[in-house]
């Protein structure tokens, strides 16, 4: 069969390795599927299907260092999973059966109880009986937290199957963000994460499990595992099976390319991803393992963790290369599946040094795990032996073009651009620059706008309670604080937001919904002010920390507010936190805390001058922007009546993420200007897609409006037709109905006020930005361009130091950085 494109050149920075254990665990897994019912009888596979498949391979390939017996375990959990897939598409993807889908799924977390010693069911097919023997032989070998995980994940990888079953019913591809988030799920990668954890002997400490940091490291892996598995399987996916959910076709789609071009451009993502992890492990796990305290020991486990996430990527690809379940022949990266031998290869042969037993961090960095992370210093780093040149066939890399009326960005992708080149261009940017007037392009949201009556009052109460709590007066004490007056304040006129997203607020909601916008837009703009001209991330960080002591849910005493950032926290926590139980003041809490906790990552950033991942920006933009907060404030009047297992529910949250995304791509469009060329930004999706993409400005405008106008299509599709569905499965009341349904109501009433909001405010026009900033833009640009251009400088020389030593610098090197870096002594960073 012809291949429907040539193979990109993958960025494969480590080398795979195979596990001595291979043939055992061959011979395991080949008589465990047979004890299973897995085989001759199954109707899914014979003897000959799991030997072409060789998961044994896989899995000798993923885990290089597991012993025997944990290879062998790990294989058949390998072989259930592909199982599992195998059978749910030949007997309910192929027949469309949701019903008999649903009822498969339900019954299997019976065989996966929290206690290991409760009893389970009597398995009646080979998935259950699968399951059941591995959960027993897998769990007591764990801790509670990994195994609350594991569950989790196992779950979502069996439920989110439906999903996958509802779109293929409905002929329905999956737009970019939708799809990333969905297939974490169904592709399970995650839950490939977490058997690492067992495989390696390092279960991550329950301190450090639901960190930023290696939540950013589990999404980043997965993300790079199935966008990989989407490149090789796409022929048998897509063109064999009829199947909806691939990278490449979503990108087609969404492009309107052609497959090549979706193939570099999945191939593109993937390397961000790849690279992703590699900043991650670099600039946050350092900083992670200070604040923590973490002890030597642990600090081991989690780096060996991150080593064996490494080998299950090159292993992974590997496999794919030889394996006969997908297409891997010709592409430039054919010539990677040479042999290997069992235990070869150039990552760490061990782990690696630990704090106190000298540069720990400087010996682990050179060793092995994550150089590639730094070739942005090396010339000539490369994907395959050829750089990493796009194959023939990909698009031809010129400037995007022009795209059709009705907003398709076809010829906007241009694949193939080597890792360290896409490096490059995201840690090279210039601030300041001069991008001429705003493009804003039709926004076709069909919702209408209501406005609360009592909305002129709290125009003039919301400023002067901001008089009040002193956001509007320098504060000698903090250089930088001087950033609003009543004027700008009223040109902001965030009462006309607040009274779009809650219409029907009666005067004290809508007072308290005004300040809340008006206390968190200001320390949006307040903590680059004070912290960002001295890039001080640590003073950032305890700044937060006091936030969080000002709001507890408990009863505990606060302590003294000190100033108007701590004051406004204060004075809104106790007006909205009073009334609520423990458990909606905790929830609450999560809330604002996701958006302060934001602002620092936007301020790691800019001390790294690095353009973030696309990914990585959308998913955190939902906090920047304040989502989380201001669709909390929405539901406060929902009480207990709606169980929190709704609220959490795939559609749940698709719904709300897909409102949330168009929101911030709202605001995003809107405030290009103002925050690339007036404040030196780098922090807005559109400049996020022109990096990722090469293209210019425009361009990037018509792939915002178009991801924006698909999530806005992803929230009408979810609320038309996936709600109904979930209210079945949970057995919802009328009120619980009634409540939800209202619930989608007042998102569409969110959308209809943001949309008016940045239509009618006066703070993103070209008079509002001269008026706002004025003479000191120029004064603040030309600052920051000495410093961009002195640490381009000081990394530029750093670099060829290193190249005369031999050695690779440590994480980022232009001025301000060092809190960026763990010192070997484990010194708080920035001091």
């Amino acid at each position: 069969m012809t291949q429907p494109f040539e193979l990109p050149s993958f960025y494969v920075p480590h080398p795979a390795r195979l596990n001595p254990h291979l043939d055992d665990a061959r011979a395991h897994s080949t008589g465990w599927a047979r004890e299973m019912g897995m085989l001759e009888g199954s109707g899914i596979w014979e003897q000959a299907d799991l030997e072409a498949h060789d998961y044994g391979l896989l899995c000798a390939y993923t885990h290089p260092d597991a012993s025997a017996e944990a290879l062998s375990l790990v294989t058949d959990w390998y072989v259930w999973v592909f199982f599992f897939d195998d059978h749910f598409l030949d007997m309910f993807k192929r027949t469309n059966d949701r019903e008999a889908g649903k009822a498969h799924l339900d019954r299997l977390p019976l065989f996966m109880p929290a206690d290991p010693a409760a009893e389970m069911p009597e398995p009646q097919n080979p998935v259950e009986a699968g399951l059941a023997d591995l959960w027993r032989r897998t769990v007591p070998a764990m801790g509670e937290d990994w195994r609350i995980r594991f569950a989790r994940s196992t779950r979502n990888l069996l439920d989110e199957s439906l999903w996958e079953l509802a779109n293929i019913d409905a002929g329905r591809v999956a737009n970019p963000v939708e799809y990333i988030e969905m297939r974490r799920k169904v592709g399970g990668a995650p839950w490939s994460a977490q058997l690492v954890e067992y495989a390696a002997g390092a279960e991550v400490p329950k301190e450090v499990s639901g960190s930023r940091a290696l939540r950013v490291l589990m999404d980043a892996f997965s993300d790079g595992v199935h966008l990989r598995n989407d490149i090789f399987s796409y022929q048998r996916e897509v063109e064999d099976e009829g199947e909806l959910s691939n990278g490449i076709l979503v990108l087609e789609r969404f492009l309107e390319c052609t497959t090549q071009e979706a193939a570099e451009a999945v191939n593109d993502l993937l390397t961000s991803r790849l690279q992703q992890f590699e900043n991650t492990v670099f600039t946050e796990l350092p900083v992670l393992f200070a604040e923590t305290g973490l002890d030597p020991e642990s600090v081991a486990k989690v780096m060996a963790y991150v080593k064996g996430l490494q080998d299950w990527q090159a292993g992974g690809h590997e496999w794919h290369m030889r394996s006969s379940r997908y297409m891997n022949g010709g592409g430039a990266s054919a010539g990677s599946a040479g042999e290997v031998a069992p235990g070869s290869g150039g990552a760490l042969p061990g782990l690696p040094g630990l704090p106190g037993s000298g540069n720990w961090w400087d010996q682990y960095a050179i060793g092995g795990i994550g150089t590639s992370a730094l070739d942005i210093l090396r010339s000539g780093a490369t994907a395959g032996a050829d750089g990493g040149a796009a194959t023939a066939g990909a698009a031809d890399g010129g400037a995007a073009t022009a795209a059709a009326a009705d907003g398709a960005v076809k010829g906007a992708v241009k694949g193939g651009a080597r890792p360290a080149e896409r490096r490059a261009r995201s840690l090279g940017y210039v601030p300041f620059q001069a991008v001429g007037p705003s493009v804003l392009p039709e926004f076709r949201l069909p919702y209408a706008l209501s406005l609360s009556p009592h909305l002129d009052g709290a125009r003039e109460r919301v400023v002067e309670w901001a008089e009040r709590i002193g956001l509007l007066a320098a504060d000698p004490a903090i250089p930088g604080s001087g950033i609003w007056d009543a004027a700008s304040m009223r040109d902001h006129d965030l009462a006309l937001c607040a009274a779009g997203i809650h219409p029907d607020a009666g005067v004290e909601q809508l007072d308290l919904s005004s300040a809340w916008l008006a206390w968190g837009t200001w320390a949006d703009d307040y903590y680059p002010a004070v912290f960002g001209p001295t890039r001080d991330l640590a003073g950032a960080k305890r700044a937060n920390e006091r936030l969080a002591l000002l709001m507890p849910v408990d009863g505990t005493p606060a302590p003294e507010p000190a100033n108007a950032l701590e004051r406004g926290l204060a004075d809104l926590w106790e007006r909205t936190a009073g009334p609520m139980t423990v458990e909606a003041r905790t929830r609450f809490r999560a809330a604002v805390e996701s958006m302060t906790e934001s602002w620092v990552w936007e301020l790691g950033n800019r001390i790294q001058n690095r353009i973030p991942d696309p990914v990585d920006y959308l998913e955190m933009r939902r906090a920047t922007f304040g989502s989380d907060l201001t669709t909390s404030l929405s539901r406060l009047g929902h009480g207990q009546a709606i169980p929190s297992d709704v609220h959490r529910h795939g559609s749940m949250r698709a719904l709300e993420n897909s409102a949330m995304d168009v929101g911030a791509m709202v605001n995003d469009l809107f405030s290009y200007r103002k925050e690339i060329e007036y404040e030196g930004d780098l922090h807005n999706l559109v400049l996020v897609v022109q990096n990722f993409f090469d293209c210019d400005y425009p361009s990037a405008v018509r792939i915002v409006d178009d991801l924006m106008h698909s999530r806005l299509g992803q929230f009408e599709h979810v609320a038309q037709k996936e709600l109904p569905v979930m209210y079945e499965d949970f057995g919802l009341d009328g009120e619980a109905r009634k409540l939800l349904d209202g619930y989608v109501k007042e998102l569409e009433d969110w959308l209809a006020g943001v949309l008016n909001w940045h239509r009618e405010c006066r703070r993103y026009g070209e008079e509002d930005l001269r008026r706002h900033f004025g003479a000191d833009r120029d004064l603040v640009a030309a600052t920051e361009a000495r410093r961009v251009a002195a640490g381009a400088a000081e990394t530029t020389a750093a670099a060829g130091s290193a190249g005369a030593a031999g050695v690779v610098p440590l994480g980022p090197t232009g001025l301000g950085t060092a809190s960026l870096r763990l010192s070997p002594t484990g010194a708080e960073p920035g001091h």
